[in-house]
């Protein structure tokens, strides 16, 4: 019985540690852009069920690009990365929005 009890706190403990650690790295539920040509609300959450995290976030660092590029005049533009990756997937996918106005909304 004692065993069983050990074994048992041992689960529930792992079990709320991998949850914990699971609800850390989900990262936010939307994520809103404000560029000039109009609001972009990304809904983050629906996208990490249809790909993998590296897929935007190519160092898995889970940062803003400038964290790390900065001002690097080489370093790619956040607007062309985001409409190279975004609307790349959508038409390849053949869902999603491939508009302008279909994401930024005024």
């Amino acid at each position: 019985m004692k065993r069983f009890l050990t074994m048992l706190s041992a689960t529930i403990v792992i079990s709320a540690l991998a949850t914990i650690g699971y609800a850390v790295t989900t990262g936010p539920e939307k994520v809103a852009y404000t560029p000039k040509m109009g609001t972009v609300t990304f809904d983050h959450q629906a996208h990490q069920k249809r790909t993998d995290c590296s897929t935007c976030h190519h160092t898995e660092d889970y940062a803003k690009c400038t964290s790390c590029h900065g001002v690097d005049p080489k370093a790619p533009k956040a607007k062309n990365a985001f409409h190279k990756t975004c609307k790349g997937c959508h038409k390849e996918m053949k869902k999603g929005p491939t508009k302008c106005k279909e994401c930024h909304i005024k």
